[in-house]
């Protein structure tokens, strides 16, 4: 029991480790900005903006990547750094310049404003120095991510949404590029390992829908979910589709992968499905959705003849820090 106890409270003391090291990369972003930039970051906690996300191109709030100078941009990719795993923050990276890819697939100029890498978004929201709830986001084409932090305690990090256009670089100095390759091979493989009943209830529709279905909402929600379920699944096939989750929760640090896993595994893995819709083979449309009592992860490539992707993860629980806030205004008042 004790050593229960002791690694339960190492696990703690990990938490906020990581989330004060979040909190002070912050903090030092926010001292590289002069009182305007910063007056275009920073929103309060209670604003309505924090929960105004999405993943097109359109005019957003908070300061773009092209506003800040090199030190400044370097604080931003570090606080970016401090809540992302080696492997997440590549993608979200590389998702940021390829921009400059699709700008020259449409035959956009160099000075394009729309298919532009420097309008990817920071935004702080409440203060990352009081103790208090505080969270930040980055955001532009294709790429949201979100992040709340309570009491130097605790992050969450959704909703998170990847996207890639094109998903595989068809020409050019980046061609055969796959940012989100894993998503794509993984399932397929998964999909192709089926049998015939397997199948049957994994596939959903012969028509993959036209984009991920909770797509921006402010609260992620489904009905009760299709597809096959992961007991009918052998222990190799039951292995493939963890593995597959992985490749989105692993996104994050590892210290925040963790909690999510926990919740997954406490709220059952029998109760996690499998579901397609659409094309069996890359180039046609297709989309699959993992859900589970904690979360739900979408994938969907519909557009420009099967080669868009958008992808996303929405923690059920802890979408913009919910579960934390609960608990703590739950505590304050007792």
């Amino acid at each position: 029991m004790k050593k229960i106890l002791l690694l339960i409270s190492l696990a703690a003391l990990c938490q906020q480790a990581f989330s004060q090291t979040a909190e002070k990369a912050a903090q030092q972003f926010l001292r590289t900005l002069d009182t305007g930039l910063r007056a275009k970051v920073q929103f309060s906690w209670e604003d309505a903006e924090r929960f105004n996300w999405h993943f097109v191109p359109r005019p957003r709030k908070g300061l773009p990547l092209k506003e800040m100078n090199d030190t400044q941009r370097a604080a931003a990719y570090a606080l970016l750094k401090r809540c992302m795993s080696s492997n997440g923050y590549t993608k979200a990276t590389a998702i940021v310049q390829l921009e400059y890819v699709l700008r020259a697939m449409e035959g956009r100029g160099e000075n394009d404003d729309y298919r532009d890498p420097g309008k990817y978004y920071f935004s702080v929201f409440g203060d990352p120095a009081a103790g208090k709830p505080w969270g930040w986001r980055v955001e532009g084409h294709h790429l949201s991510l979100n992040f709340s932090a309570l009491e130097n305690k605790w992050m969450a990090g959704s909703p998170m949404f990847m996207g890639s256009n094109p998903a595989v670089v068809p020409d050019g100095p980046k061609k055969g590029q796959q940012i989100l390759k894993e998503e794509a091979t993984m399932a397929f493989s998964l999909l192709g390992g089926l049998d015939g009943q397997q199948r049957k209830e994994a596939v959903v529709a012969e028509k993959a829908p036209a984009d991920i279905i909770t797509g921006n909402k402010r609260k992620a929600w489904l009905q009760e979910p299709p597809g096959v379920g992961f007991a009918k699944l052998s222990p190799a096939q039951q292995q493939q589709l963890k593995m597959l989750v992985a490749v989105y929760v692993d996104r994050y640090t590892k210290l925040m992968a963790d909690v999510i896993w926990k919740e997954i595994a406490g709220a059952g893995w029998e109760n996690v499905h499998f579901a397609w819709a659409g094309g069996s083979a890359w180039g046609t449309g297709h989309y699959y959705r993992i859900q589970g009592p904690t979360f739900i992860i979408e994938y969907d490539n519909t557009q420009n003849n099967g080669n868009h992707v958008h992808t996303t993860f929405r923690d059920l629980k802890n979408d913009f820090g919910e579960d934390l806030l609960k608990e703590h205004y739950g505590s304050a008042h007792r």
